[in-house]
């Protein structure tokens, strides 16, 4: 079994990535999803570390309101980053655990290197898009202010030193056509080394 890490900065593609391998028929665990999971959940130790914040609505932790609070302030962030990582490291061999038996297994997780768990993958793909397309994507997908969604494209350690720590590198600047020959091009290298 070979674990592979899918890794982007913010807009880059990821998602999209991580959808046209399942339709490969391969499995995919994305942190995203955990991560918000994580938060749903009764997490004492989040709770605890965090009922003096304004971070919840409705009785549980809004997304928008803990993204704002580690956005803004670095010292809350690697609070949270903290006790969330283990929790997510933890979900990520459950995952392989779980699905042993196949040939790829695949985990896409934005945060990979600023979360420091290069070590639990054997190969590493990272998603690259130009900087003004990423903005581009940003301000269309999320409503975001110019001035914000530069900020969030700012916040993530640079593409170039991702890229250079990673096996692969797919290049999303153009068509989703292009996107899938170069994915379907990079599993296809996977399935036979």
């Amino acid at each position: 079994m070979k674990k592979i890490a899918l890794c982007g900065n913010i807009a880059s593609g990821k998602s999209t990535v991580q959808e046209i391998i399942q339709k490969q028929g391969y499995k995919v665990l994305d942190t995203d999803d955990v991560a918000h999971r994580l938060l749903t959940i009764n997490n004492k130790k989040l709770y605890e570390n965090f009922k003096d914040y304004d971070v919840f609505k409705n009785g549980e932790f809004s997304r928008q309101k803990v993204a704002r609070l580690i956005f803004n302030d670095e010292i809350e962030k690697n609070k949270i980053e903290s006790i969330m990582h283990p929790q997510i490291e933890n979900e990520i061999n459950i995952f392989f655990n779980t699905y042993s038996g196949e040939k790829l297994l695949f985990v896409g997780i934005p945060l990979l290197f600023e979360a420091k768990m290069e070590k639990l993958f054997d190969k590493i793909i990272f998603i690259y898009a130009d900087d003004d397309i990423r903005l581009k994507r940003l301000l269309k997908r999320n409503n975001y202010t110019l001035d914000h969604a530069k900020a969030r494209i700012s916040c993530q350690m640079p593409q170039k030193d991702k890229a250079g720590k990673s096996d692969f590198v797919i290049n999303n600047n153009s068509s989703l056509e292009n996107l899938k020959t170069a994915v379907l091009e990079v599993l296809k290298n996977l399935e036979t080394t």
